[in-house]
């Protein structure tokens, strides 16, 4: 009995011992927390440096396709070349399936049932409107997102999309979403990029018919493809020899793509104006898609 309890005092003391030990890491420990602790908030301000410095360059650029008027003319070229039309507000009602294996294509920049951006409309469109009459099609349009189907969808949602387009807080949605999702992150990068209106326009259309993802055919892995053989005018490198990069490049992928058979948006578009060197999209502008002729004044 007395050898027992001395070995559970000796546990006792052990486990004290361990504790002690293992609960107080000691000084030195101590202090290297403290300088990791300290390293990692240093580094966490010095980012949100940088980036408060690079918003308030940003900020200080010109507004280039921003500027009102340079963006309802980037709005009449992306509809001349998605629509044929220069009336770009009357693409609220739009809604069809063009047969690119995206599901339906519909509204001002062409929101795909295919490609998660209607989605994405719908669903922050349902949040401040919840008795919208697209709301009761969002189940299946979760269902249909990242395939061409229709199933659920059909002469119903189509419907519901046309009546709703009569909406202004819809009409407004859309181009809320088309700002936030294609707009403003294409005109952003092209200024971080030192690209003038032009090349802020190229990747805006871009991120429009390609997406914003970084697989090799949608805007980022295009970008990172063309940064292989050229640089921005940003790292040095010269507008005109990039832009024509950036447009080869987009233009192997609309090849190599069944959704697109026609490449006049580059070739009888953003093509010239690159060659005229109209940095600025100045007007009067002239251009052609699918042998159409395209004028503003």
């Amino acid at each position: 009995m007395k050898r027992v309890g001395c070995l559970v005092f000796v546990v006792l003391v052990l486990g004290a011992v361990f504790y002690h030990y293992s609960a107080d890491p000691g000084p030195g420990a101590s202090d290297a927390s403290v300088r990791a602790q300290r390293a990692e908030r240093e580094e966490q301000a010095r980012k949100e440096r940088e980036r408060r410095e690079l918003e308030e360059r940003i900020a200080a650029m010109p507004p280039g396709l921003a500027h009102p008027d340079k963006k309802e003319l980037a709005s009449q070229l992306v509809a001349s070349a998605d629509n044929s039309t220069l009336d770009w507000r009357g693409q609220y009602d739009y809604i069809e399936d063009i047969g690119d294996g995206n599901g339906y294509t519909a509204g001002i920049i062409g929101f795909c049932s295919g490609t998660h951006d209607m989605l994405e409309l719908v669903e922050r469109y349902t949040e401040s409107r919840p008795d919208n009459r697209l709301a009761r099609h969002l189940p299946a349009l979760r269902r249909v997102d990242g395939t061409d189907s229709h199933k659920g969808l059909g002469r119903g949602f189509v419907e519901a999309w046309k009546a709703e387009a009569s909406v202004p807080a819809f009409r407004r949605a859309q181009e809320s979403e088309r700002d936030r999702v294609y707009f403003d992150p294409a005109v952003r990068q092209a200024k971080m990029d030192g690209l003038g209106t032009l090349g802020q326009f190229i990747y805006y259309d871009t991120m429009v018919l390609h997406g914003n993802g970084t697989e090799d055919d949608a805007f980022y892995g295009i970008r990172e493809a063309v940064l292989e053989r050229a640089g921005t005018p940003a790292e040095g490198g010269d507008e005109r020899t990039y832009l024509d990069a950036f447009l080869d490049a987009r233009r192997a992928v609309m090849k190599a793509s069944r959704a697109y058979k026609d490449t006049s948006r580059i070739d009888t578009a953003q093509r010239v104006f690159v060659r005229n060197g109209n940095w600025d999209l100045r007007t009067p502008l002239v251009w052609q898609v699918y042998g159409e002729t395209f004028r503003v004044a």
